[in-house]
């Protein structure tokens, strides 16, 4: 009887390169797909306008926004429910006006949603021309 002596067993290894290069990968991957934000520390400058004459245009409605909240549409007083009846109103004040420019008249300490409403309102009849008045600082 013959018995095998004893033989030499290698021992398991862990091959870690093919990890490494795994890992790379997705840290590269992240790094690349991963946007970076920090809104606490947004600096915003508000610009200031110089108001000069306003420009002529025929195609023009014309929206104030009062410190309350209310609005006047072409110098008429509007009672406002929610955006899709403004927008309504809108459309009844552009008559045959194919895409009016909206110009937004707000007061300064009007609330700000009120003027998203007249920018939602606007959206929603279809015209994209919305522009805003502004006056020059006292002196």
């Amino acid at each position: 009887m013959k018995f095998r002596t004893r033989a030499f067993r290698e021992e398991p290894e862990i091959n870690f390169i093919p990890l490494i290069d795994v890992l790379l990968v997705i840290l590269i991957f992240l790094m690349v797909t991963t946007t970076y934000s920090r809104f606490s520390e947004l600096q915003i400058n508000l610009p200031a306008a110089d108001a000069g004459k306003p420009p002529e245009r025929p195609d023009q409605i014309d929206v104030a926004v009062d410190p309350q909240g209310k609005y006047v549409v072409n110098k008429s007083p509007v009672t406002f429910s929610n955006p899709e009846a403004l927008s309504r109103d809108l459309r009844r004040f552009a008559g045959a006006m194919k895409d009016p420019v909206i110009v937004i008249s707000a007061d300064a300490n009007s609330p700000h949603q009120s003027v998203i409403n007249v920018m939602e309102a606007a959206r929603i009849a279809g015209y994209g021309k919305i522009t805003f008045t502004t006056q020059s600082a006292k002196h």
